[in-house]
């Protein structure tokens, strides 16, 4: 299964589609900005549509390291995951493991996903939250089955969904679909298909969202 996004260029023909939001459950920022993004859109009449990805991937594609990879930008990054959080009102704890793969927590989201968005997206924040505020080791399995009971799914057939080739062949659809869309990194957005990184551009996506293209950018 594969996913279309459209160019920046056909804007002008899907003013009032989605916001296109990528994350991975191990992206402090991408937590931070999963609490903004769906209110957000309720203000300007949007819904969201969103994407579980792996930063591995899109890093990789684009010849990236994750920034705690670099000794000189480690404790400034680590630092401000939490001022960050706490600058949002949000509960934050940094994870022990960090970053950890989340492959198996992304593939029970697309298995949701296909059963009824809303379950997909009550799954990304069970998932984040329970990763930054309680760090529970999402990448552990017998973790990640424990939160997919507490969450009220059947754990069982979570860990029958990740393991299952179809969930798998999803995931990877997914993480082509977003390289492919211009996605490398981690919370992306895609809106009217103009790009925004990164949790600190929620004001320029509140303003695009208010007025469209800035300078009379189309």
């Amino acid at each position: 299964m594969s996913e279309t996004i459209l160019p920046a260029s056909a804007a002008g023909a899907t003013q009032r589609g989605p916001i296109h939001f990528y994350f991975d459950f191990s992206s402090p920022y991408a937590y931070i900005a999963s609490e903004w993004i769906e209110a957000v859109a309720a203000r300007h009449g949007r819904r969201v549509q969103w994407h579980a990805v792996l930063l591995g991937a899109t890093f990789q594609a684009a010849g990236l390291k994750p920034p705690v990879d670099y000794p000189l930008k480690r404790e400034y990054v680590l630092r401000d995951f939490e001022r960050s959080a706490q600058f949002a009102g949000l509960p934050y704890r940094q994870p022990a493991q960090f970053p950890i793969p989340t492959q198996n927590a992304a593939r029970v989201f697309w298995w949701l996903n296909d059963q009824d968005p809303a379950l997909a997206v009550a799954w990304a924040h069970a998932g984040l939250r329970a990763y930054f505020n309680r760090g529970v080791a999402l990448n552990d399995r017998l973790a990640l089955q424990a939160l997919a009971a507490d969450s009220g799914l059947d754990g069982e057939a979570a860990v029958a969904a990740w393991q299952d080739p179809q969930w798998k062949a999803r995931l990877l659809a997914a993480n082509e679909a977003a390289i492919a869309a211009g996605v490398f990194g981690a919370p992306f957005f895609l809106i009217d298909g103009e790009p925004f990184w990164g949790n600190d551009r929620q004001a320029q996506i509140e303003r695009w969202l208010s007025t469209g293209p800035f300078n009379g950018r189309v």
